[in-house]
């Protein structure tokens, strides 16, 4: 940046722009002008959906700001099944920028729901403490509240063809719905937590992770942490469930996902588990490609299959109970 000469140049993304460089002089930056447009050639190929933006009023009184994309070549008049994504942290947030796993999931045919419940960034201090020592609590009702705004004020989406997905606090909550309502037709569980005993002191975020979210240290209350873990929920669960977790997760150590497969496939329970070798808790940003892309199919299959949308003849893996890439 020129601040003398009263200029900058700067990278920036939008919903349907993964990212360019533009300029803009810092007087007036209002008139920014575009410097590159690296992904011409593949955009152009492509179908993209813009967002659209809404709110609701949770009951907490907390505004809570949430996203819909619908199919880029949705038709009005048709119903369209939807999968709820829910964003890791749960201090991260959605924001107004490109999201290329939201994008493919539309184009797959599927409306996408993404909210920032409580707990989320960018609202304030007081909205990023509302989930903590509450996990499984307020989130869980924020997120339900979202699907239900839809459901009800957006006729194009099929009330009876739901499914959920998450990676890591995403993924926590992920399993801690299908432990708590059989709404959800399908989902997927992405380098989650589903046990608080086993968690503490053993991830990479911190042996003081769980006292600050959770409230406690493993030996004041080891009850507490064991209320909040989806894995006591693994007898309520009939939703079909697909864990994926890289074998080198050091946020989220495989045995998370482990636990919770062995748990639900003790019982006869719906699901799967695929493992990625030599992959970390970054797979979905920047892991290895081919494996980035075998995840996202992974996916997608899943949530078509339980569906009734794939192809005659069943998905690639059907039939296989834990896949390693």
């Amino acid at each position: 940046m020129d601040v003398e000469n009263d200029y900058a140049v700067f990278a920036a993304s939008s919903p349907t722009v993964p990212g360019d460089l533009f300029y803009a002089s810092l007087s007036n930056l209002s008139e920014e002008v575009r410097l590159t447009d690296v992904n011409e050639e593949l955009l152009s190929s492509i179908s993209l959906s813009q967002p659209e933006e809404f709110t609701f009023i949770n009951d907490e009184g907390f505004r809570v700001q949430s996203w819909l994309l619908k199919p880029p070549h949705y038709t009005e008049g048709s119903k369209y099944p939807m999968v709820l994504e829910i964003h890791g942290g749960p201090h991260a947030m959605y924001g107004n920028t490109f999201f290329h796993e939201l994008q493919l999931l539309a184009a797959s045919g599927y409306v996408v729901l993404y909210s920032n419940p409580r707990g989320s960034y960018g609202y304030g201090q007081q909205f990023v403490k509302a989930c903590m020592e509450d996990y499984g609590g307020g989130d869980y009702r924020d997120l339900m509240a979202a699907v239900d705004h839809v459901v009800t004020h957006c006729d194009f989406v099929d009330p009876d063809q739901l499914v959920v997905t998450g990676g890591s606090y995403g993924g926590y909550m992920t399993n801690w719905i299908v432990g708590h309502t059989s709404r959800f037709k399908a989902a997927v569980t992405q380098r989650s937590i589903s046990n608080w005993l086993s968690f503490y002191s053993v991830s990479d975020i911190g042996y003081y992770f769980t006292k600050w979210e959770i409230g406690n240290h493993l030996w004041e209350d080891p009850e507490k942490l064991w209320q909040h873990s989806p894995l006591r929920l693994s007898s309520k669960v009939e939703t079909p469930l697909l864990i994926l977790h890289g074998e080198e997760d050091f946020r989220c150590p495989i045995e998370q996902g482990e636990q919770l497969f062995i748990a639900l496939k003790q019982q006869g329970k719906p699901v799967k588990f695929v493992r990625f070798p030599k992959s970390d808790h970054n797979l979905s940003r920047n892991g290895d490609p081919g494996l980035r892309v075998n995840r996202l199919q992974y996916i997608v299959s899943w949530f078509d299959d339980h569906l009734g949308q794939a192809e005659q003849g069943g998905s690639l893996h059907e039939n296989i109970a834990a896949d390693r890439i």
